[in-house]
């Protein structure tokens, strides 16, 4: 039974790492590195220089630069392109640093379904952002950034103190996010075709015969 426990302990970190790093990479790392810092978990080998006080330190400045401009309508879809080739190999090195060196192999294979879970949530970020973006008030941008902020640290949190708990969330999300993404890429594609419509050259009315 303390083997199964382990293994859930190490599925759920790995996974929950991945994914809250698609979300909002600074405040999983700055929630991770807390956590460790103050004893409230124990980091796996690989994982402890999160505990750094500089990495901490520079995670939680990142975190308040995002926080910030990942509640300006426009800005976030920008910083959301730019973390497109940063969330998702980190979400990847995420997973395979809290398995350990239990075997390469295993690492390989957590790298890339971190990597994998990482894409689906940052890409399910991005799209609902910039559907949120085509909406003229501010308030849903707002609500929506909060609310991931809230899910990041909660979810770390939840995923060391109660793995099992996490890893039923973790299903369900997974269930959502493949309902969710199609939908997401046909609305996107809709946006995009009525930006290329208001920008296209009308065409003049026939002359009158």
């Amino acid at each position: 039974m303390e083997q199964v426990n382990e293994i859930t302990d190490i599925i759920a970190l790995t996974m929950g790492a991945a994914w809250a790093a698609g979300i909002n990479l600074y405040a999983a790392i700055a929630t991770l590195g807390i956590l460790g810092a103050t004893g409230n978990m124990t980091l796996p080998p690989d994982l402890q220089i999160l505990a750094n006080p500089l990495v901490i330190g520079a995670a939680c400045l990142m975190f308040a630069v995002e926080f910030v401009a990942d509640k300006m309508p426009g800005v976030d879809t920008g910083w959301d392109t730019i973390h497109t080739f940063i969330r998702i190999p980190a979400g990847a090195l995420l997973a395979a640093g809290a398995v350990g060196d239990i075997n390469p192999a295993v690492s390989l294979a957590a790298a890339l379904l971190g990597g994998t879970l990482a894409a689906g949530t940052h890409g399910a970020k991005a799209g609902s952002r910039l559907l949120i973006n085509a909406s003229p008030e501010p308030f849903t941008n707002w609500t929506a950034s909060i609310v991931e902020d809230i899910m990041v640290i909660g979810g770390i949190w939840t995923a060391v103190n109660h793995p099992w708990f996490f890893i039923v969330l973790l299903v369900l999300f997974i269930l959502l996010l493949i309902w969710l993404l199609p939908k997401l890429w046909m609305g996107i594609k809709m946006l995009a075709a009525k930006i290329k419509q208001l920008f296209s050259p009308r065409q003049a009315p026939p002359p009158l015969t």
